[in-house]
């Protein structure tokens, strides 16, 4: 059995910079059209100027794959009109970070009072800038999302016309409020479909499945699949593809994020196929983001076969998902 899929999307990709950027791009260019790329270098990107510097060294990393990177800014209460007119040209989003929640966001936002945001929001709400949003409080680690669920509510109802998009979805209390307001749209990854909190720390800790926002509980996850199985048209893939070295992820203070770049679309067809749902995939990982964004990706297709694939335990040194286990789906 072999399936194309056209033009697949990545919407939430980390690609680091560096040797890092250098050692892990090609492993999402080769496979993937183009990708949201997160913002949250250790210097994180705030300026025209650094978001096409960053665009360039990506593209000199993939190495003339066929792949569009979609830029971002990290967002600043303090963009205004004029600066994000200019910036549109150059950007699909902008992303916000609560500060301090998650690799790389001690920049982000600590005021999440309308008035604090408002010159911003506004501004893209006009410009038709969509805002990303990775939606955790600083409260029990199982409970973060839920919680971050009344800014949700707050800033939809503020601003009718900006789309926001919750970023790597995990709890079923998401996936209602994505019922309740047409504003809200969501991507929601491949660990998130496939674990729980039981596979992190059931048993025997593992470091690479560790991630945030955390995997939460069974009937959370099958809340994301029923959304991604079905191909719902308010959500879409977005990895969150997180590398970090593999002294950073088995280590005391265990750095948070699940490295699936190389092995997102065999994982997805295998998932899909388990569901008998294969004709919905090309929805999930292309087609509702076009939608969303209003994209028009380069023309590329992807073709797997399904035949005995072994994951290598290393992929320019960052352990992936399925380290050294089979998947039943690979490229050709």
């Amino acid at each position: 059995m072999k399936l194309t899929l056209n033009s697949p999307l990545d919407m939430h990709l980390h690609l680091r910079d560096g040797q890092m950027l250098q050692n892990i791009a090609k492993y999402s260019s080769s496979c993937f059209a183009g990708a949201i790329i997160m913002p949250n270098l250790i210097s994180p990107v705030t300026t025209i100027k650094e978001v096409e510097a960053y665009k360039k060294r990506i593209l000199k990393a993939t190495g003339g794959d066929e792949f569009e990177p979609f830029m971002t800014l990290f967002f600043q209460n303090s963009y205004d009109y004029k600066f994000l007119k200019e910036a549109k040209d150059h950007i699909k989003a902008i992303k916000l970070y609560p500060s301090g929640i998650t690799t790389n966001s001690q920049g982000g936002v600590n005021n999440f009072e309308i008035d604090s945001l408002k010159q911003t929001l506004e501004a893209m709400s006009e410009l038709e800038l969509p805002l990303l949003v990775h939606g955790e409080t600083n409260g029990f680690v199982l409970d973060r999302e839920r919680e971050f669920g009344s800014f949700y509510e707050k800033i939809a109802k503020a601003f009718p016309k900006l789309k926001i998009v919750m970023e790597h979805i995990t709890d079923k209390a998401s996936v209602k409020l994505l019922e309740k307001f047409d504003n809200l749209y969501a991507t929601i990854t491949l660990h998130h479909l496939l674990i729980t909190l039981d596979d992190v720390a059931g048993g025997l800790l593992k470091p690479h499945l560790f991630c945030k926002p955390i995997a939460k509980r069974y009937e959370d996850k099958e809340a994301l699949l029923d959304l991604a199985l079905n191909a719902n048209p308010k959500v879409m893939f977005g990895s969150d593809s997180a590398p970090h070295p593999k002294n950073k992820k088995e280590s005391c203070g265990c750095a948070a994020g699940v490295f699936t770049a190389p092995v997102a679309l065999p994982a997805l067809c295998e998932l899909f196929e388990k569901h008998h749902k294969l004709e919905n995939l090309q929805k999930f990982i292309s087609s509702n983001a076009r939608e969303i964004y209003k994209l028009t990706p380069i023309q590329k297709n992807i073709t797997l076969e399904k035949k005995e694939f072994s994951v290598p335990q290393n992929y320019g040194g960052v352990v992936p998902m399925f380290a050294g286990e089979k998947l039943s789906w690979r490229y050709i």
